[in-house]
């Protein structure tokens, strides 16, 4: 049976604050609520305002903690613990009314270990949830990674770039692989569910180029409670240093790292999260 701390349990609250005020607004948005962010990247009053609940919420719980928030919600606290925050994942989807997208809430301690995540995906009020040394959930229920040995059979997520170009080539030989040494690929659009999804054993594998913290750390713990495996593209475990994510199970993690190492080992030697 999941046991819940006062974190998780804060985190939860949260997560179905943000869900509400989503279902509320989907396929209901107006163009004045979306503005551009940066080159293809918007933001919405959706967005703006589920970060809004989720860091309040958090703040009045854990005031001494600090907060990471995709939107710009940044606190400084004295803990050494950070809320690391995606108030909407999938915010293009969910401009298109494609429900597909999710909320995103993750704990880390100062040394970068994660302890606490959720992810929620509102539309099937799935709560996928983790605590350091507690196992993985969905909606109470313990999950595993795929237990899928032959590559042939594995379904595979990822992300495609849209915003910068000079590692495409690096990205489509990797695909190439991928899809020659597998049964499929899915593009969700949102590396939060990919990584629960992966998680539960709906993908048995997921890999992404150039993520942020707030793309991935919930989804992060809940692979390795899981029973999965996570680096970046040099094989590295502390997954905040550069901005890659591989996951998956003692096969397809390490089959999808050969590959990175192959494509990519220029850029993720050197492209670091500052």
């Amino acid at each position: 049976m999941e046991t819940r701390s006062n974190e998780l349990q804060s985190a939860i609250r949260a997560a179905h604050a943000a869900g509400v005020i989503t279902l509320e607004k989907f396929g209901e948005l107006s163009q004045s609520e979306i503005q551009g962010k940066d080159f293809k990247d918007f933001v919405t009053d959706v967005d703006k305002a589920c970060e809004a609940a989720i860091s309040s919420i958090l703040k009045e719980s854990f005031p001494d903690d600090s907060m990471l928030c995709e939107e710009g919600t940044v606190v400084s606290g004295s803990s050494g613990r950070t809320w690391i925050v995606d108030p909407l994942d999938g915010t293009l989807n969910f401009i298109h009314s494609f429900p597909v997208f999710s909320i995103s809430i993750a704990l880390k301690e100062s040394n970068n270990e994660l302890v606490t995540a959720v992810v929620y995906q509102p539309v099937l009020k799935e709560l996928f949830t983790a605590e350091k040394g507690c196992g993985a959930y969905l909606n109470g229920k313990p999950i595993k990674v795929s237990n899928r040995t032959e590559k042939e059979s594995f379904l595979i997520a990822t992300g495609i770039p849209f915003t910068e170009y000079h590692y495409i080539d690096s990205y489509f030989g990797m695909m190439k692989e991928v899809i020659r040494d597998s049964a499929g690929i899915r593009r969700a659009g949102s590396a939060a569910i990919d990584l629960a999804y992966t998680a539960c054993g709906r993908f048995d594998g997921f890999w992404e180029y150039k993520l942020f913290p707030w793309d991935f750390a919930a989804g992060v713990l809940l692979v390795r409670e899981a029973g999965g495996t996570v680096t970046d593209f040099t094989g590295d475990e502390d997954v905040f240093q550069r901005q890659s994510i591989i996951a998956g199970n003692t096969i397809s993690q390490p089959l999808l790292l050969e590959k990175a190492v192959k494509h990519f080992s220029a850029q993720a030697a050197t492209n670091s999260l500052i």
